[in-house]
């Protein structure tokens, strides 16, 4: 039997992944209380026409994870960590609250949370601590070899949390692919994303690298399955550490370049042949997670995520071709929010 789930928190839910994790737990359990905690910085920047998923939710409470300290806890059953300081460009900039947030905020939420009697933790990690890997594909057992802050603080954040697992507190790390899809709340800070967003703006992909680095991806809809998967697991083992995606899913930038040429026709390709070498490059091996979680396979096409993005971006009308100085590139907004003062020097909301 597994962890009774009726009330949940998602940490982070404003965010890419949250509205789609949001539509499936309402859409899979429409009794369950569903709650979100998130600061807002990107609250505002939805790229659908229709419905908001954030109605979806029981309750929004605006708070920022490093301050938490008030959210009464003993009510939930299971907890979704999203927050982070989402790429390696914000990472790179703020790599202190990068660990600060990423690691040590929610590592005490964790420790509160089991003092409270919540039963499941789940904490989003990502593949990206593997680094780059010269040899064979990447299993849960290989060296992990973090280059930047935002995958440091992932690693950081698996050790601390296993370390106060137990029988009564499940804490589930997945390690997730690169996201990509479409979303309610669109990231084109992404590999994939970005180039069907080139695709549709100007009619040609600029590969800022060489195209040889390796990435495994998942769509952004199947790291919803993922998850619904780890607050449900059956409660075998306190603590489990899992890459979240699958093998067919791994690819070289340029193959996925290639496969959006093959839904734009027209488009042309260019490859920084100059460009220095991206360290950031694995293959990752997902057979334990379908072996753990054999009905919770990611179940979205390169084919079909390409296609999504394509038609959401054209129902709204996106023509950018200066995307990549836009609103929909994370960085970008943390830099507004700084510039006009919004946010402290430490990325905290002025009050």
């Amino acid at each position: 039997m597994g962890v009774n789930t009726k009330n949940i928190l998602i940490l982070g839910n404003l965010g890419y992944v949250g509205p789609e994790l949001t539509k499936l737990l309402r859409t899979q359990y429409p009794n369950y209380t569903l709650t979100g905690f998130d600061c807002g910085y990107f609250s505002k920047f939805y790229t659908t026409e229709l419905f908001s998923s954030d109605n979806l939710l029981d309750i929004q409470i605006y708070g920022d994870v490093r301050k938490a300290e008030a959210l009464d806890l003993s009510k939930y059953d299971s907890i979704i960590a999203l927050a982070a300081i989402s790429n390696d460009p914000i990472g790179n900039k703020f790599e202190a609250l990068t660990i600060d947030v990423n690691c040590d905020s929610l590592v005490k939420i964790a420790e509160n949370a089991k003092n409270k009697g919540v039963k499941s933790f789940v904490f989003a990690s990502s593949c990206s601590v593997y680094g780059f890997a010269e040899e064979g594909d990447r299993t849960e057992l290989s060296k992990v070899n973090p280059l930047t802050a935002y995958a440091k603080s992932k690693v950081k954040a698996e050790i601390e949390l296993e370390k106060i697992a137990s029988p009564d507190f499940n804490v589930t790390c997945l390690r997730f692919a690169t996201a990509c899809g479409m979303s309610d709340r669109l990231r084109l800070d992404l590999v994939l994303n970005d180039f069907v967003a080139c695709a549709i703006a100007n009619n040609h992909i600029e590969i800022l690298s060489d195209g040889l680095p390796w990435r495994p991806l998942i769509n952004v809809r199947d790291m919803g399955r993922a998850i619904d998967w780890a607050i449900h697991r059956e409660n075998k083992e306190s603590y489990v550490l899992v890459n979240a995606g699958s093998n067919e899913w791994n690819y070289q930038v340029k193959e996925l370049a290639e496969a959006v040429k093959e839904i734009f026709p027209g488009i042309t390709i260019s490859i920084n042949e100059n460009a220095a070498p991206d360290k950031r490059s694995y293959r990752v091996n997902f057979d334990e997670f379908k072996r753990i979680a054999p009905n919770h396979q990611p179940i979205h096409s390169l084919k079909q995520t390409i296609i999504e993005l394509k038609e959401g971006l054209e129902k709204i009308k996106f023509a950018d071709k200066n995307f990549r100085n836009s609103n929909l590139i994370r960085l970008n907004i943390i830099n507004q929010l700084v510039e006009q003062g919004i946010v402290d020097k430490d990325l905290y909301i002025k009050k």
